[in-house]
């Protein structure tokens, strides 16, 4: 079950909390003013994660493109998304200070 906290409780509770994720695989939503800031869980639920969503992307890739991909093919594509992933996150942090 995941558990919502506030930015103040991680400060005051962090060592509890990353015991709990470790040891026990809880995940938490922390929260600044009653909105989802960040997510705490633990590496290997992350890498889990992020190897579903790999698996995704080059599957619905190859649907469209109608067959696999390169290994080549599919690093350069990866290689893409980040540099447009970073891209937007840097234009979307720039609107906020501005």
């Amino acid at each position: 079950m995941t558990e919502r906290i506030s930015t103040i409780e991680v400060r005051q509770r962090l060592g509890d909390l990353l015991n709990r994720v470790a040891l026990r695989h809880d995940e938490f939503i922390i929260e600044r003013k009653g909105k989802p800031l960040a997510a705490l869980v633990s590496a290997e639920r992350l890498e889990q994660m992020r190897r579903f969503a790999r698996r995704q992307a080059l599957d619905f890739i190859e649907h469209q493109r109608g067959g696999p991909l390169t290994d080549e093919e599919a690093m350069v594509l990866g290689l893409e998304a980040q540099r447009w992933a970073r891209k937007r996150g840097r234009r979307a942090s720039r609107r906020k200070t501005g």
